[in-house]
């Protein structure tokens, strides 16, 4: 119930107790008037003007107390108005390898591992709306983060990761499933899986293809990041005694041809990254491809009015009452 455009009343229907104050006016002026007893006639010597306002400001005070606590049980508040805002959003699941070949140290200064992980961060830090998830895989795969814009909590989630956290391989197929299962019931219509891999499917029981062509029935688009070098690189074999890692020089083995064929099966693409500046080129590109419109509702809180007519009806009421008490005869 708008007022003049500026307010409104939460509850309107106790507006109707303001029909009370005339019903009671007419009542009190019909009703048959007490004779007033006095003791001595010198009373009635100052006159009847003598003191003649004070019954018409105790009217007019309980009438004004009775209407503005009427009203403020009404709730009057104002200030509420919605916002539609449009903002560009995907929801992207992140499955990132933590195989030990992952250790690899031909993105210097650091492994890949370490790399990938700085670029992701760096990539999610870049998000507005987005929902972003993280996926850990090797031999098995895991949630680590479900979708989310609490990008702090990913953001941690993803220092926290590291390269022996789960059985040892690369189950690629596995991956994407696990990532499609935490997409396909995502709001929207744009999803986003981005699969970070350095080596070949060798683990799970999942065929990649299949997983493919199943996330592609949800609408999942799958981008494949090839991590590492051309050639040989060195890559963890063991520890030393030290308690350190032991790296050979082995060829760089990726399964290129299936990467490129999961991306094409789901409309995405096939990158690959030979050094950090490589992988972070991809995410931006990525990053540029991929928007979606999202419209998101706010609701801004109402501005609660009741306090005034509360206020001013209690000062009405006490007005009233220390005016009473002021008229009231000694004893």
């Amino acid at each position: 119930m708008k007022v003049f455009g500026l307010f409104e009343f939460y509850t309107p229907e106790a507006l109707w107790l303001l029909l009370l104050l005339p019903v009671w006016w007419i009542w009190r002026r019909t009703r048959r008037k007490d004779a007033i007893v006095f003791s001595r006639t010198s009373v009635l010597a100052t006159g009847p003007a003598t003191g003649s306002w004070i019954p018409k400001t105790i009217f007019l005070l309980r009438n004004a107390a009775l209407a503005l606590l009427v009203i403020a049980l009404a709730r009057p508040r104002s200030g509420a108005h919605v916002e539609t805002q449009t903002s560009e959003g995907i929801n992207i699941v992140l499955a990132i390898d933590l195989s030990s070949s992952m250790l690899a140290l031909d993105f210097r200064p650091a492994n890949r591992i370490e790399v990938a992980k700085q670029k992701v961060k760096q990539f999610i830090s870049r998000r507005t709306s987005d929902r972003i998830g993280i996926v850990a895989f090797a031999g098995e795969a895991l949630t680590q983060v479900p979708l989310t814009t609490d990008y702090p909590v990913v953001m941690q989630a993803v220092s926290n990761l590291q390269a022996g956290q789960l059985e040892d391989g690369t189950a690629i197929g596995t991956a994407i499933a696990t990532a499609a299962n935490r997409l396909r019931d995502a709001p929207g219509r744009s999803r986003v899986m981005i699969i970070l891999t350095d080596g070949v499917n060798n683990r799970g029981s999942v065929d990649p293809l299949t997983a493919a062509k199943a996330a592609a029935a949800y609408g999942i688009k799958i981008y494949g990041i090839g991590v590492g070098s051309v050639g040989m690189a060195p890559v963890p074999v063991g520890r030393n005694a030290a308690g350190g890692l032991n790296y050979e020089y082995q060829p760089v083995e990726i399964d290129e041809a299936l990467l490129s064929n999961i991306a094409r099966l789901t409309g995405g693409r096939y990158f690959r990254a030979r050094d950090a500046a490589a992988l972070q080129n991809i995410y931006s590109f990525i990053d540029q491809m991929e928007r979606a419109p999202v419209h998101s509702t706010t609701t801004v809180r109402y501005r609660e009015l009741f306090r005034w007519p509360l206020i001013l009806g209690l000062l009405a009421l006490f007005a009233e009452l220390a005016l009473v008490a002021w008229k009231a005869p000694l004893p």
